[in-house]
């Protein structure tokens, strides 16, 4: 019985440690800056014990440089990061800050498809736009129709915070550098895509 309980504990442990290691890997392949310093984003999600998905509501202003930021009323999208990946995907990551005084609630960001409707509040419906390419990227999801993207606890961001997000995308090709990330009713951010490491 003991033996039975150690084993359980292990595989928990590994479990939270790769959970971890994996958060850290994708939080430092789009920090663009050059530092070796971690980002505020690896530590606040690092710091959560995983659940990589789980945005961390913060009031401290980013010390990330925005390659893009836009408006839509009380909304503030803040695109920090947009990586190319080795396993052909591009992970785009940032912050939606509430600057309204009620409370955020991020339901027509999950997308009007019928397959992405148990997403709830989250990026589900947000896309990479290739004006060059003409063609529209859409959120990656796995088989049961769950995105590969942040959903808000509690279905948004509270008046005066803010919350880190991401979204996986496939890859446009190799040429393809600069793209259009659009969500819900925001307007477009014109975001430049860095190569994967």
């Amino acid at each position: 019985m003991d033996l039975r309980h150690t084993m359980k504990g292990r595989r928990a442990l590994a479990a939270v440690a790769i959970t971890t290691g994996l958060l850290l890997t994708v939080s430092g392949c789009g920090g663009g800056d050059g530092g070796d310093k971690p980002s505020a984003t690896s530590t606040s999600q690092s710091s959560n014990g995983g659940g990589g998905s789980k945005p961390q509501a913060s009031s401290t202003p980013s010390q990330v440089a925005a390659l893009a930021e836009v408006k839509g009323g009380d909304i503030t999208l803040t695109v920090t990061s947009a990586a190319r990946d080795q396993g052909g995907y591009v992970t785009v990551s940032g912050k939606v800050t509430n600057g309204g005084g009620q409370f955020w609630i991020a339901s027509n960001w999950r997308g009007d498809e019928r397959e992405l409707s148990g997403n709830g509040a989250s990026l589900a419906g947000a896309s990479l736009i290739d004006s060059k390419g003409k063609k529209k990227y859409l959120v990656l999801r796995d088989t049961q129709g769950r995105c590969l993207c942040t959903k808000f606890d509690g279905g948004g961001v509270e008046a005066g915070q803010s919350a880190d997000w991401f979204a996986q995308f496939p890859a446009p090709p190799a040429d393809t550098t600069n793209v259009d990330f659009q969500v819900g009713s925001m307007p477009p951010a014109s975001i430049q895509i860095s190569g994967g490491e």
